[in-house]
């Protein structure tokens, strides 16, 4: 499924990035960063209408060569970057819509967590295992 799973604070530092093959990690982030100026474009745009405003979801933020890059908003402005290989053509628009819901009910659940410091990375081995069945099982 995913190759890199992101979550991005309100003011645009990682609280958490998970990619696999570990090797090409500095490539995930900075695709991970440069997504960022889509997601600000996208959630600021003039003139929207009520129900656009509600949308969560993003869409496709931008494709690359080898990888697409998906996004999500929360009402908080925290966003969710889900960078996607390419080669995988069966993956449908809503199972990425899927996979965002779960990220974030797993991130409200560590919001939740009364030992948690807002704005601090995700520790949470709960959260990392949600992630880990997201991710594409490299053997």
């Amino acid at each position: 499924m995913a190759v890199c799973i992101a979550v991005i604070a309100k003011e645009n530092y990682p609280l958490y990035i998970r990619s696999v093959p570990t090797q090409g990690e500095l490539k995930f982030h900075y695709t991970v960063h440069t997504s960022l100026d889509v997601v600000e474009e996208k959630i600021s745009g003039v003139g929207k209408a009520l129900a656009d405003q509600r949308e969560l979801y993003l869409g496709l933020l931008y494709p690359t060569e080898d990888y697409k890059v998906y996004g999500y908003v929360t009402n908080s402005k925290v966003k969710f970057v889900i960078v996607v290989d390419s080669s995988n053509t069966s993956l449908r628009d809503n199972e990425i819509r899927s996979m965002f819901r779960k990220l974030h009910n797993s991130f409200t659940d560590v919001m939740c967590n009364p030992f948690y410091n807002p704005g601090d990375t995700i520790q949470s081995k709960a959260f990392d295992s949600i992630v880990s069945t997201m991710m594409v099982q490299a053997c």
